[in-house]
């Protein structure tokens, strides 16, 4: 692997990290809850109306929102950064 192929995949992975939280909070996901009229609240919504009224423990939905609040956990920083590393990777093919 080239030096430029490494660095890719470590920048890749480490941004993918770093990028998460503000991604989360971007579609809606915050700290704070759920942004009203956001992406989030939409999906949000669609999820409470397919579950008769309530989002189910467990879900996406669910599951996003903890995210943005406390941060995500171990097992998902490593999948985000295994998907930041593999763009990198095909970055470094493309190039």
């Amino acid at each position: 692997m080239g030096l430029l192929t490494a660095a890719l995949v470590v920048g890749g992975a480490a941004g993918a990290v770093v990028a998460a939280p503000a991604v989360l909070a971007a579609v809606g996901f915050t700290s704070v809850g759920i942004t009203a009229g956001s992406y989030a609240a939409g999906w949000m919504s669609a999820a409470a109306v397919a579950n008769a009224g309530a989002v189910a423990a467990g879900s996406a939905v669910a599951g996003l929102q903890t995210a943005g609040v406390i941060g995500l956990p171990a097992v998902a920083s490593a999948g985000v950064a295994s998907v930041g590393a593999t763009v990198g990777l095909i970055t470094a093919f493309l190039i």
